[in-house]
């Protein structure tokens, strides 16, 4: 985990931070966002309705962000202290010894870290389970039917997993490539990361499979129309895209020509992005867009301001990745040092006993 780690908790924060506008946009009046904080404001003791998702999305997101940060940011400690000794400008000298703490690489300051970094991996773990799980709240507390399902926690969180995963890959194979990191982000870490995918991606199945068994089981007329209406209605090109995207294109990692192939890797890792977002559009979608009554029925058909603000929010979360490759080491060199010393060992032999791939 050595190499993706900490690319990867930059990812999860810089997500967090566009799912920190929506609940702001959501809202119609984004002016009156401080409403989402619990605090007695000027109009007498005016709570906030704790019934409303749109809070539980406000305290998960705030929840995610604040533990997030802080697990990326210890982790980053050692290197910043590094590239402040290491700065040769005066102004970059300053900003990474303000960043850094005053972190000075004593016994004592590695021991506090090693402390506080096992609490916040504890913390953070459970974390995931519950940020996603109150997401999914959102939908299956509500009567709409294809909603109203109780895999939805399970199922959203595996979906976190598959999906962060699959972004990961994305990410990190152009980076490997741009920036030389070959010998530190390899082959290995890649196929294992495509396992992942592989299983996180057939739990997504199986949770996609036990909605269509329980719609049918249930008895509920609205229920199965639902989604019959998903597979075979004016939205069946969005659900069998989500399958294909989801369930399907993952399964080519049980071969390990494949999932060993870097090209491969990353077509699939795109492709399953594409269906964790056709996922999205299929709950939402076509569970509103016919309801119980005919007469309301209708096709969704995207503004301007809607594209507008998806892309917005893909933007600036390649603009922050791009500033965080551009000015914080990727990847740990504190941990990979710490790890150095065994395989360190095993590259002199390969070198003593091969020297023509000294490299």
């Amino acid at each position: 985990r050595m190499a993706i780690n900490r690319s990867a908790e930059a990812m999860t924060i810089f997500s967090v931070v566009q799912a920190g506008l929506f609940p702001i946009i959501h809202m119609g009046r984004p002016w009156l966002a401080y409403w989402t904080v619990p605090i007695p404001n000027q109009f007498g003791s005016l709570w906030v309705n704790f019934n409303s998702p749109l809070l539980w999305d406000v305290f998960a997101i705030s929840t995610y962000l604040s533990v997030s940060l802080v697990f990326w940011w210890t982790g980053l400690l050692p290197d910043f202290a590094m590239l402040r000794d290491r700065a040769v400008k005066p102004f970059q000298k300053k900003i990474y010894s303000l960043v850094s703490f005053g972190w000075s690489g004593r016994a004592k300051d590695w021991q506090r870290f090693e402390e506080v970094s096992l609490v916040l991996a504890g913390l953070a773990t459970p974390l995931v389970l519950s940020v996603h799980t109150i997401v999914s709240f959102d939908f299956a507390t509500s009567v709409i039917p294809g909603w109203h399902t109780t895999i939805f926690p399970p199922y959203f969180v595996a979906g976190a997993i598959f999906s962060g995963f699959s972004m990961v890959n994305t990410l990190l194979i152009i980076m490997r490539k741009v920036s030389n990191l070959e010998s530190y982000i390899t082959l290995q870490h890649i196929e294992l990361m495509n396992l992942v995918v592989m299983i996180t991606g057939s739990i997504v199945g199986c949770a996609y499979i036990t909605e269509l068994f329980v719609a049918w089981y249930s008895g509920v007329e609205y229920e199965q129309y639902a989604f019959l209406n998903r597979a075979t209605g004016p939205y069946w090109w969005a659900y069998w895209m989500m399958m294909s995207c989801n369930v399907f294109s993952p399964q080519f990692m049980w071969f390990k020509k494949l999932r060993r192939s870097i090209l491969f890797s990353f077509c699939i890792s795109i492709v399953v992005n594409i269906g964790m977002w056709f996922e999205r559009f299929v709950i939402i979608v076509t569970s509103l867009h016919r309801d119980y009554l005919p007469s309301s029925w209708s096709m969704f058909s995207p503004t301007l301001i809607d594209i507008g603000i998806y892309t917005g929010t893909i933007g600036f979360f390649f603009v922050l990745f791009l500033l965080y490759s551009r000015t914080f080491p990727v990847i740990a060199q504190a941990e990979v040092k710490s790890i150095l010393k065994s395989s360190g060992e095993k590259y002199k032999k390969l070198r003593d006993t091969n020297p023509n791939n000294s490299h």
